[in-house]
């Protein structure tokens, strides 16, 4: 095996954490985590599996207990009860800290993990299990996993064996989720360009259909950094001998006459490329290498037979990289999209071959020092360790939109957190514009935001071909993905270095709170924010859509509107939306670094400037991380990190510290924009070290922002904003707020005069909200109004 395929692994485990008898073997990893065999052999496996490559955990404390045929193990998380016979309901019990207990056997609660395609899903499917339930406990089986041998080849298991990980950690869910990444390994880091948006389509585009389609884009200033090229890039139409022409590897040369000129042009426009392969079928006669192909492998060139593919044979294996996918590397691809969908078999059993794809894909893509990437289906788990996941080709629905904020947040409970749908849906369906409007909101606060449709010449989801009102809010909404950039970066490192997805169910923070599992839309998009994406369409005649969310105690502000929600205990909140924008919100003290430097090349670096958002109500601080973007580096420490802290008082402070770590990887100076949310109007004083510099300042009422700009900041050196005036949390403007409905609603004159002389004959929102309550309003408008007039309540 080449150095660059053999994996880092520590497999074995501490002797001091192993409790063994003659059949069974139980290791205490850690308070929560045990790893339970049963070999009737007595022979049990040390080695790395395709799931678990790290048993070397620091033995935690525990307790032990062998009297009279019975085993207790006892940890300050569980209680292992156990006959030491073959595993049983009877034999083998755990108790946690909650005062349920699992009998072995047993699945209860479960809280759901992912599933290996969404292929023509149309609405909601079963997901496989993860590592969390309600229950506090959760089973993984490794039992057939394949080992990994000191050669870092796969190799089938000597002896049949129960090989069970208990995961008991109660509901501390992210303490769960972090030790299975010490088990299995830590997500690694996708490269920045994978952060913007990609424009994909199964299409025959040829290389003029496909430059004039960029071209038009940056007419309409919509940014991207990945171009997608599905199957047509190569020949597809081939004689029926051959098969269907849908594996192939011979660039179609009379839709791209010169490949290399092609990627370059799109390299220029600040985008890298991924060509989708479906190598099932193997190299056939009719292909550029293949008489390279077939010579390699012994196979009669003659004759014209097939190279077959066999992802299980070494010498293949090399030679499908070396042959069929190193020299269009070489010509400018950057990365590969593998659409494997023919199934679990190979001549190895129990090998699954799309998790040897990914597995050596991602190996093989990092050869050359940059930082490897992979773009396929998932393959069970262990598959976080292949960024980035295709989820496959949905139906063009609302259900199919509705059900995608859960299942994207429900993948971190078995570790996935790079999903890259296909945002607007895949095929089949019907046309709603709303409908997609929604879904590229949804997609700009995903993992990936990947456009992507099938053939059907009605399908595509270029914004023109929308109405404009549609078309204006898909064009914002794509810039936007782009300018959060800064933050989803951040939230890229925290994922490897913490252990904590970009998107995480509600419960992972408030574990406690009934509601945190029952609305199944809302998330939290990175540290700072809580999104709750539109999934339903806008009530007739109102022109809003409603959605179902939660919000724990607290402060929180949204980051479109500058609406500002506020209660002392948790709560249900119905939200309503225009088609403009759906409820994301900011935590108090919430800091969010964004760019405006948006387009081609600079998308996929450093930006030399920043728009920085903070949010009023709390202390908050962040640490802005930034590195090279295309290696490894990150592994090692060569990062450059910003940190900046905001104090809530009568008068708030900001401070941008000085860039620590490596400050080359970053503009010596800046300009930057510093908005302040929710916010009473000041005036500021900013500090450079000791000196006052100058800055320019704005407010805007509507939203309660304090606009900051400062030109040229020092990357060495600490900004200071200081707030001079006594300030406190902003208005909400309930009037105005439903004012700006009621203009807009189609109800009748009388009743929008009737509405507004209620909300202004009362001061205070609590008896308005009575008023309309007690009047025969319609419901859906009450509510509506309900929400303005009592988002802030204590």
């Amino acid at each position: 095996m080449k150095d660059y395929y053999k994996v880092k692994t520590s497999p074995k485990c501490r002797e001091a954490s192993v409790v063994k008898g003659e059949k069974y073997r139980i290791t205490v990893l850690t308070e929560g985590l045990f790893r339970l065999e049963y070999s009737e052999s007595g022979k049990f496996v040390d080695e790395a599996t395709q799931t678990v490559w790290n048993r070397d955990f620091e033995t935690p404390e525990y307790l032990v207990k062998d009297e009279d045929g019975q085993l207790e193990i006892i940890t300050s998380r569980l209680h292992l009860i156990y006959n030491k016979k073959k595993f049983s309901s009877h034999g083998l019990s755990i108790k946690g800290q909650t005062r349920l207990a699992w009998y072995y056997g047993e699945e209860k609660d479960n809280l759901g993990g992912t599933v290996r395609t969404l292929d023509e899903v149309d609405g909601a499917c079963p997901l496989e299990n993860g590592i969390m339930s309600k229950s506090g406990y959760a089973l993984l089986d490794d039992s057939k996993a394949l080992l990994i041998g000191e050669d870092s080849w796969i190799k089938v298991r000597e002896e049949s064996e129960e090989d069970l990980y208990f995961f008991c950690y109660g509901r501390d869910y992210r303490q769960a989720l972090k030790d299975y990444y010490h088990l299995c390994g830590r997500t690694p880091m996708i490269p920045r360009f994978a952060l913007g948006n990609w424009w994909s389509r199964y299409y025959p585009y040829s290389e003029k259909t496909y430059l004039e389609l960029m071209d038009r884009f940056k007419e309409e200033q919509i940014p991207f950094t990945v171009g997608v090229i599905d199957m047509d890039w190569h020949v597809t139409e081939v004689d029926p001998k051959y098969g269907d022409g849908w594996t192939g590897y011979t660039w179609n040369r009379k839709l791209f006459p010169d490949p290399e000129r092609f990627l370059k042009e799109l390299h220029k426009r600040g985008m890298r490329i991924t060509l989708n392969v479906h190598p099932a079928d193997g190299v056939q006669a009719y292909e550029d290498m293949y008489e390279e192909m077939a010579d390699a492998m012994g196979v009669d060139k003659t004759k014209k037979l097939p190279v077959n593919f066999d992802i299980s044979d070494k010498k293949f294996l090399e030679k499908y990289f070396e042959i069929l996918h190193h020299p269009y590397e070489k010509m400018g691809m950057d990365f590969w999209w593998i659409d494997w969908q023919q199934g679990g078999n190979t001549k190895v059993e129990g090998l699954d071959p799309l998790w040897m794809l990914n597995h050596f894909h991602y190996l093989d893509s990092g050869r050359d020092g940059k930082r490897p990437m992979v773009f396929s289906r998932y393959a069970g788990p262990g598959s976080h360790r292949y960024p980035i996941g295709f989820s496959g080709d949905t139906i063009v629905t609302w259900e199919s939109l509705q059900f995608q904020p859960y299942f994207t947040a429900t993948a971190s409970n078995i570790g996935y957190g790079w999903w890259s749908h296909d945002i607007g849906g895949h095929m089949f369906g019907y046309r709603d514009d709303e409908m997609e409007a929604r879904w590229y909101q949804l997609g700009v606060f995903s993992p990936i935001m990947r456009l992507h449709s099938t053939q059907n010449e009605f399908l595509g989801k270029e914004p023109w071909r929308f109405p404009m009102e549609i078309h204006l809010v898909m064009n914002d909404f794509l810039r936007l993905r782009h300018r959060l950039i800064p933050y989803l970066y951040t939230m890229n490192y925290r994922s490897y270095a913490e252990g904590e997805p970009l998107v995480e169910p509600l419960y992972y923070l408030y574990p406690d709170a009934e509601e945190a599992y029952n609305v199944k839309n809302g998330f939290f998009f990175g540290t700072e924010l809580l999104a709750f994406p539109v999934t339903t369409p806008r009530i007739p005649k109102l022109h809003v859509a409603k959605t179902k969310g939660w919000l724990p105690a607290g402060t929180f502000i949204d980051i479109f509107n500058g609406m500002i929600y506020q209660s002392d205990k948790e709560r249900k909140v119905d939200f309503h939306r225009d088609i403009t924008s759906f409820p994301v919100l900011a935590k108090a003290g919430a800091i969010v670094p964004m760019t405006d430097e948006i387009f081609d090349n600079a998308a996929s670096k450093n930006p030399g400037s920043l728009r920085i958002k903070v949010f009023a109500g709390a202390d908050g601080s962040f640490r802005l991380y930034e590195d090279d973007n295309e290696t490894c580096g990150y592994e090692t420490g060569h990062c450059a990190v910003t940190p900046m802290k905001f104090i809530w008082s009568d008068k708030p402070e900001f401070q941008v510290g000085a860039v620590t770590g490596e400050r080359e990887l970053v503009p010596e100076k800046r300009n930057l924009t510093l908005e302040f949310w929710g916010i009473t109007k000041s005036q500021v004083k900013v500090l450079e070290g000791v000196k006052e510099v100058p800055c320019e300042t704005s407010y805007d009422n509507e939203k309660n922002v304090l606009i900051v700009q400062v030109k040229g900041h020092a990357a060495s050196e600490t900004l200071m904003v200081q707030f001079t005036d006594k300030v406190m949390l902003g208005e909400n403007h309930v009037e105005q707020r439903v004012l700006d409905f009621l203009q807009q609603a189609e109800i009748s004159f009388t009743l929008k005069e009737k509405v507004i002389a209620s909300v202004r004959r009362q001061s205070d929102p609590v008896l308005m909200a009575g008023e309309l309550c007690s009047s025969d309003l319609d419901p859906e408008l009450v509510g509506i109004l309900m929400e303005i007039l009592t988002a802030r309540r204590n």
